[in-house]
């Protein structure tokens, strides 16, 4: 189980330009919980997924890992148990090095590293049969550089590397905005069968509301650094785009963004 309790974080804090980021945030993560998450912009979603990953170090409040206290651990070390898959397809993969190298680094995360040689023979058959489930024949392609992908590729490529080590937790940050629509709905497709087949404990922010009622077990909604829905199971089930939309203002008492009155016009097929 993920514990999060009472957590801020602050930018810039003391000068005129300050931000509370995140505001006295608590959740607690059950093993196997599927968590989209949405709000406007500025809500505090990706700086959220920032604080469970190290990338920002929060200012006061703890977040445990399965009975560990890891508030303080760098983004290195909380690596080994958590993947993640960013906006930018970009960001998770090594353009210069090839797809076989690149999973070989993802193989290592969290394990002592040596001079001892990258690739080994043994490991090709297991890169070749994770991304065999892609359908894109990448696991033919293993001696290709990855910048020679297109970014739905290099993303897809991503989301295997993150799961190719079993993390106690992926993060999703808008992991689907940057690609085209029918790349989108390929990778949501792609997202739902690697976390359902393997149980994973996955937070996913989104800006679309269908992608946020269609998938997963549990629905936060986020506003100025806080949660103000926490939606489950059957109270999950029940939500309408519209009755979000509700939801948001009048427990937000804030604008939405137009990000997402843009998302729900059209249901995503996933």
């Amino acid at each position: 189980m993920i514990c999060v309790q009472n957590i801020n974080k602050y930018f810039h804090r003391g000068s005129v330009n300050e931000v509370h980021g995140i505001r006295d945030l608590s959740i607690d993560i059950e093993q196997g919980d599927f968590i989209t998450i949405i709000g406007s912009n500025g809500a505090g979603k990706s700086t959220f997924l920032s604080c469970l990953a190290g990338t920002h170090a929060v200012n006061s409040g703890t977040i445990g890992v399965h009975g560990t206290d890891v508030t303080h651990w760098p983004e290195y070390k909380r690596a080994r148990l958590i993947g993640r898959v960013f906006q930018d397809p970009l960001k998770g993969t090594c353009a210069n090095g090839t797809i076989a190298q690149n999973m070989a680094l993802a193989l290592k995360r969290g394990k002592p590293r040596g001079l001892g040689r990258g690739v080994k023979v043994t490991d090709l058959d297991l890169f070749r049969r994770r991304l065999q489930v892609l359908g894109l024949g990448l696991e033919s392609r293993l001696r290709d550089r990855v910048g020679l992908l297109s970014g739905g590729q290099r993303q897809a490529l991503t989301m295997v590397m993150a799961t190719l080590v079993r993390p106690d937790l992926l993060l999703l940050d808008e992991h689907t905005a940057a690609l085209d629509p029918k790349t989108a709905a390929q990778m949501l497709e792609l997202t739902r069968t690697i976390v359902t087949d393997n149980g994973l404990t996955t937070l996913m922010v989104t800006h679309n509301m269908h992608q946020a009622l269609n998938l997963g077990n549990r629905l936060i909604m986020m506003h100025q650094g806080r949660i103000i829905l926490d939606a489950r199971a059957d109270e999950k089930s029940s939500l309408t785009v519209e009755a979000l939309l509700h939801k948001f203002h009048t427990q937000g008492e804030g604008d939405i963004s137009d990000r997402m009155l843009l998302n729900t016009s059209r249901p995503m097929h996933a």
